[in-house]
């Protein structure tokens, strides 16, 4: 199935995120297609809502999830409600499936997104890594440097 300029109406073109500059060129590298899709899905992943101030229901509440339980029902909540932001945010998919895991990795919550882009035949998906922060036997050297000028 080729891409045809319908497809590149409908799906658009953006600025490339993050911003770069084509050193040749000095204008904004743009992207388009389905890689504009991925990006949006990602920027709406990665803005926390109420943060714009002209579109305060765009993004997710994906980072207020940072110190909670890992746990089934927390999970599955999150994957709802992930799911519902991409939806709503991002009218070229449709089909948004959504596959939490947090025992790959130790302190990182795989999300894995599984989605359509409208009026293809084609399955995209991705993998956003959600960092929940650094294991309890970890120590930063901040935290290594305090604990060493401590005063008894």
């Amino acid at each position: 199935m080729g891409f045809d300029m319908a497809d590149e109406i409908f799906l658009g073109t953006g600025m490339k995120f993050p911003p770069q500059v084509n050193p040749t060129t000095g204008r904004f590298v743009c992207v388009s297609g389905r890689e504009s899709v991925k990006e949006s899905i990602y920027l709406i992943l990665m803005t926390q809502k109420t943060e714009r101030f002209m579109r305060p229901d765009f993004g997710s509440n994906a980072t207020g999830y940072v110190f909670a339980q890992t746990d089934a029902t927390m999970l599955n909540l999150m994957a709802r409600e992930i799911e519902g932001d991409i939806m709503r945010n991002e009218p070229r998919v449709e089909d948004v499936r959504i596959r939490m895991d947090a025992d790959s990795r130790p302190g990182c919550l795989f999300i894995y997104l599984d989605y359509m882009v409208r009026g293809e035949n084609v399955r995209e998906n991705m993998v956003f890594p959600f960092y929940l922060g650094e294991e309890p036997e970890e120590k930063s050297e901040a935290y290594e440097t305090m604990e060493d000028d401590i005063i008894e």
